[in-house]
């Protein structure tokens, strides 16, 4: 087969993919996955129900599959936050400030973000416990390695920075998310949530003296 040929195939392939994995995520949010047909996947992804297998083996796959591509998308929202913000700063307050506030902003516009909350929630069941550990650790490595760093160069005080990433996700961006009514928050009430929050986790771990 020339190159052109493989060229055609190999994006083909790709074309299908996408499309199933836009199809079943599409019906996983909408209908759930218990009541998401394989039949149903294909109809909508426009390719056979073979094709569907042949690609993903099972629903069960499927359904990890869209978690892992939906998820790819607020790994690269994190990574692209620690670059904006977290590399070369001049007050480390400011940088925590600006880097949580660009993750919210972020995620409050992105529907992969809400697809990927949505789905980790309603579809608990049907997720592995270590598939959401996993998530857990992809999100939080980029922060504990930042924390890390911050330790060395004595910004901070960090006996463990696992355990600081978790602080500081609770007292800043969660903390946004987790109130009654987060889309009701103006920016204004955002910058505040966030502002206090760092301020709280700036104080406890505070470099020794």
């Amino acid at each position: 087969m020339n190159t052109i040929e493989n060229k055609k195939v190999r994006k083909g392939s790709l074309d299908k993919r996408t499309k199933i994995i836009a199809a079943a995520r599409e019906l996983f949010l909408s209908e759930g996955f218990n009541q998401s047909s394989v039949d149903a996947v294909a109809h909508r992804a426009g390719v056979s129900k073979r094709t569907v297998y042949d690609y993903y083996g099972d629903k069960q796959h499927l359904l990890l599959t869209v978690m892992e591509e939906t998820s790819a998308t607020v790994l690269n929202m994190i990574e692209q936050g620690i670059s904006d913000h977290l590399l070369e700063f001049d007050d480390l307050e400011q940088a925590l400030i600006l880097f949580c506030e660009q993750i919210v902003v972020f995620a409050n516009g992105s529907s992969d973000y809400k697809a990927l909350i949505r789905l980790a929630m309603v579809e608990v069941a049907n997720l592995s416990e270590s598939f959401y550990e996993d998530m857990d650790r992809a999100t939080e490595e980029g922060i504990i390695k930042r924390f890390i760093a911050f330790g060395e160069n004595k910004l901070l005080n960090i006996p463990d920075p696992h355990m600081a990433t978790k602080h500081f996700a609770a007292l800043t961006i969660l903390l946004v998310f987790n109130q009654p009514n987060p889309k009701d928050l103006d920016q204004k009430q955002v910058k505040h949530i966030i502002t206090e929050g760092v301020r709280v986790f700036l104080r406890a771990y505070a470099p020794m003296m």
